[in-house]
């Protein structure tokens, strides 16, 4: 997607200095992604070259976002669906700009639920109440998936009874769930969760552009469909056009070296792997959330994928040798290896034995450019031979960059 003057987004919570989320939000976007893209840049010099950038993936200036965390405050009558601001008070976020329509039409439905049920908003302060988050996230199709928080199941059965008559009001709903936090922190998810629909796992149809367009972000039109399922507790990238811009670049980056082996590491819900699977070629993939490669599984199957060629395996990738072959499935060392690892980065333990493993090329996709410098540093006998900045959060500091490594 090319950025003009004219990409500006437009927000009156952020005007009035009511909600802070989008520090950069009154910078022209091309400006944004300039001096988004010379900072990180200038992160990486020691081990990209100014040369081997490659131009940005940009995202619209609004409606791009496909999740809402929605904190739930005020009281059951009176609602608010946003943020808590520093007294732990609610700060009502339902027409940000930045989420996608399908999610901007389902806020006020959901807001109407909390009253009409009785739903008592959780009291930062004060230690008590029930509903702390609404998650909503939506497909490429404007299908929904909705998760309501709560601090114990209190509410659980009047939410399961609810659900016929919210899905007549959402007809689009396609996931609803119950996630149980009973503690009194900073975390938004429980380890419990209880899905009250027939489905538990969200459709994510994306399409990636031809690579005859470059990979670039928000062409969808013939382009090259790749279905993922995201179950309730998944992490997956909150821009959808610029994830596919990320997607399609690795595809093509991969396939002018036609490996026969693959393996991708913190795989998720495979988003990379299948992106890369290809006729004849073995490709691994290696999670440890055992839900995403259940997700993993099923998109592989309605891809039509052979699962003797295409496995995901449930494991900690931190302790994979790519030298030896892995310890989950016995696979052949791979002749190129995708790591898209967590903020935190790979380390210095996996970095080290991938430096050792005589692997000869790779695919980092970081979320933090910071420790994805330390990584390289510890990968002497690799060098970057291209690099790609993904504008997944504009507005904000946050870059993702894919790089590409050889072996010298």
């Amino acid at each position: 997607m090319s950025v003009t003057a004219a990409d500006a987004a437009s927000c009156a919570l952020h005007d009035a200095g009511t909600c802070r989320s989008c520090p950069h939000l009154s910078l022209p976007m091309p400006d944004q992604l300039t001096a988004k893209q010379s900072r990180v840049a200038a992160l990486l010099a020691e081990h990209v070259p100014a040369e081997l950038w490659q131009a940005p993936a940009a995202s619209a200036p609004t409606g791009f976002r496909n999740k809402a965390k929605m904190a739930v405050a005020g009281t059951a009558s009176h609602p608010t669906l946003g943020i808590l601001d520093g007294a732990g008070g609610g700060v009502d976020l339902r027409t940000c700009p930045l989420h996608v329509p399908a999610i901007e039409a389902a806020l006020p439905v959901l807001a109407d639920l909390v009253t009409e049920l009785g739903l008592r908003p959780y009291d930062v302060p004060a230690r008590r109440g029930e509903l702390k988050y609404i998650l909503v996230t939506a497909s490429p199709d404007d299908d929904l998936m909705v998760r309501f928080v709560l601090r114990s199941r209190r509410y659980l059965e009047q939410l399961r009874a609810a659900v016929p008559d919210l899905r007549r009001r959402l007809p689009q709903l396609a996931v609803a769930a119950v996630n149980i936090q009973s503690v009194h922190q900073a975390v938004i998810e429980g380890s419990e969760e209880i899905v009250l629909t027939e489905e538990d796992r969200l459709l994510m149809r994306l399409s990636l552009p031809s690579p005859e367009r470059g990979g670039q972000a928000g062409l969808r039109a013939d382009g090259v469909e790749l279905p993922l399922y995201l179950p309730t507790r998944s992490f997956f990238q909150t821009n959808t056009a610029v994830a596919e811009a990320l997607y399609a670049t690795a595809r093509d980056w991969a396939e002018e070296a036609r490996p026969a082996r693959v393996w991708d590491l913190f795989c998720g819900v495979g988003g990379f792997a299948l992106a890369l699977a290809a006729p004849g070629r073995r490709v691994l993939g290696v999670e440890v959330s055992a839900s995403a490669i259940d997700g993993a599984r099923a998109a592989a199957d309605l891809m039509g994928l052979d699962p003797d060629l295409v496995r995901f395996e449930a494991g900690d990738a931190r302790v994979l040798d790519p030298a030896a072959g892995d310890r989950v499935g016995g696979a052949q060392r791979p002749d190129l290896l995708v790591v898209n690892p967590p903020r935190r980065g790979i380390g210095e333990q996996l970095a080290g034995r991938i430096e050792a493993s005589g692997v000869g090329r790779v695919l980092y996709s970081s979320c933090n450019p910071r420790t994805l410098a330390a990584d390289l540093a510890h990968l002497p006998s690799m060098r970057v031979v291209r690099s790609r900045l993904f504008d997944m959060f504009p507005h904000t500091e946050h870059a993702e960059v894919l790089v590409e490594l050889v072996r010298d």
